[in-house]
């Protein structure tokens, strides 16, 4: 379920979720779920015996984990703030996230509003490169950074961020082709995504850390 104002899982969301259970994490292995909305992630890490932590800037996205964690009988960590901010100095076996990543007319991200789960700048870009940069002072050794995002804002680009970060090892490793997506094809009309583009890819990008 999903509260009003809260973004419902779509495709890429179940696709990353399929990733994290190939990850075969042991119970107690402590996984973060960045940009949650629903908490879709959180909820599988948790059912596979995880201790799960989920973050969202939204009240009513972290109202609505709470809620799914309950009907669902598992138990999720809910924090209500901007991605590192609310676990501190916590270490992971295993960070996941599906951030906002459509480009939109304005750099300034939206303060307000269901928007907030999907405006990402002008490059589609801002939310995900915060990530990649502060990832890997987050996992634990040989811990594993999940990310998924379209095609459209540049996978290399975030292949070569993590890389710079300390995740020398990062890579594509699900990638599937399908026509744009609603909200893209909103930018299109507005002119933010180029026009004559009718696909794209949804890519998962991994990432390990090594030893510090």
């Amino acid at each position: 379920m999903t509260l009003p104002g809260v973004f419902a899982p779509i495709s890429d969301s179940w696709r990353l979720a399929e990733a994290l259970r190939r990850e075969r994490l042991g119970p107690g292995a402590r996984v973060l779920d960045l940009c949650t909305g629903s908490g879709v992630l959180a909820l599988v890490a948790a059912q596979q015996g995880c201790s799960a932590t989920a973050v969202d800037v939204s009240r009513r996205a972290v109202m609505t984990v709470r809620l799914n964690a309950r009907r669902n009988h598992v138990r999720v960590r809910a924090l209500r703030g901007c991605l590192f901010e609310p676990v501190g100095d916590e270490y992971f076996d295993c960070i996941v996230s599906n951030p906002p990543y459509v480009p939109s007319p304005a750099d300034a991200l939206p303060r307000h509003g269901a928007s907030r789960a999907w405006v990402a700048g002008r490059d589609g870009r801002k939310v995900l490169d915060a990530i990649c940069d502060d990832a890997p002072r987050h996992l634990r050794p040989g811990g594993a950074i999940l990310l998924v995002h379209s095609s459209l804002i540049d996978e290399h680009a975030t292949i070569a961020r993590l890389r710079r970060a300390g995740l020398p090892g990062a890579a594509v490793v699900d990638r599937h082709r399908g026509p744009l997506g609603p909200l893209m094809r909103e930018q299109q009309r507005a002119g933010t995504v180029p026009a004559g583009i009718d696909e794209e890819d949804v890519v998962i990008i991994r990432a390990v850390a090594g030893e510090r």
